[in-house]
This record gives C-alpha cells, sequence and structure tokens, in this order.
C-alpha cells in the first residue's frame, strides 16, 4: 500500500495523531477511535494493522496489553517526497509571499500564483 493511502485515510490519520503524543494501548486508541468514528473494534484492530503492517507503527506487548507507537521515518519519507514534488528542478521558482495566505500568514507559492 502507497504511503498515500495510508494516510488517505482519516481514522488512521487521527490514529497517528493520538501516537504524535506518544505511546497509546490499543485499548485506549480503540475507546477514542470508536467514539469519535463510531466504528467497531475490529475494524480499529484493522486499522492498527494497516499502519503497522506499512511502518507507521510499531507494537510491543507488555503482559497483555499492546503498546502502540509512531515511526518517523515512513512520514519523513512523506515529507522529503512532498518537498520534493512542490518545487521540481526547473519547472517553478518558489517564492515567499509575505501575508498572502487568507489568515494573513506568509504561504509559498509558484512563480505566477499570487492567490
Amino acid at each position: 500500500m502507497h504511503a498515500f493511502d495510508i494516510l488517505g485515510d482519516p481514522v488512521r490519520r487521527r490514529i497517528l495523531a493520538l501516537l504524535a503524543d506518544g505511546e497509546q494501548t490499543s485499548g485506549a486508541i480503540t475507546e477514542i477511535i470508536r467514539a469519535e468514528f463510531a466504528i467497531s473494534q475490529p475494524a480499529v484492530s484493522q486499522h492498527l494493522r494497516v499502519l503497522r503492517d506499512s511502518g507507521f507503527a510499531s507494537v510491543r506487548a507488555e503482559g497483555t496489553r499492546r503498546f502502540y507507537a509512531v515511526e518517523p521515518e515512513p512520514l519523513s519519507e512523506v515529507d522529503a517526497w512532498l518537498d520534493q514534488a512542490c518545487t521540481p528542478p526547473g519547472r517553478w521558482e518558489p517564492l515567499r509571499v509575505a501575508g498572502s495566505g487568507a489568515d494573513g500568514q506568509d504561504r509559498c507559492t509558484t512563480e505566477g500564483d499570487m492567490t
């Protein structure tokens, strides 16, 4: 499965957001995800498995409990790909446009894209 297939699912993105705060037990993750998305425990387990199998999350056993943690490497690879994709060599001239965002914040644009 491609990284964007993994990250394209809102349940998996939410699980990763939970794990960004630190290790979580599968029970704690399941409780939050079931409440927020109204999905079954087996469905949450499937999402955790996808994250684990794709390398986005790791799991460790401690007695009968399973602790999940985010793995930074795949996210770093996605970040690097986005950096490269947003500024292909010889095609765009990235500009920093002060205050051009709708919220008045700086944002990167491509030459000619000043909206």
